[in-house]
């Protein structure tokens, strides 16, 4: 996988936001592909305990892409996919508790 080599706290955001998106719709993929998507959301919604089985992956996505910009020192970015993963997180436990 090639990483842009981008230290911008707008451009860590992008990616923040992007990837979990991504790791959403292949956990569809893995382990909802014989039902529609419009299933896969409905069950999403009356599963509460699916919410937490989907988040994991995708935070777990963006803890890997934080550890990588830190690493390589890009700092802006890495404090962008940081911003990106707690709005992810508190997004999932309002849906899961409240939603």
């Amino acid at each position: 996988m090639v990483m842009v080599k981008k230290d911008n706290f707008v451009f860590g955001q992008i990616v923040g936001l992007l990837l979990p998106v991504i790791s959403f719709f292949g956990y569809y993929l893995w382990k909802f592909r014989v039902y529609s998507f419009s299933d896969y959301l409905f069950y999403l919604r009356t599963n509460k305990a699916l919410v937490t089985a989907i988040t994991i992956p995708c935070l777990v996505l963006n803890m890997v892409i934080f550890t990588y910009y830190i690493n390589s020192k890009l700092d802006k970015t890495a404090k962008g996919v940081f911003a990106a993963t707690l709005l992810y997180a508190l997004a999932s436990l309002s849906v899961k508790y409240f939603g």
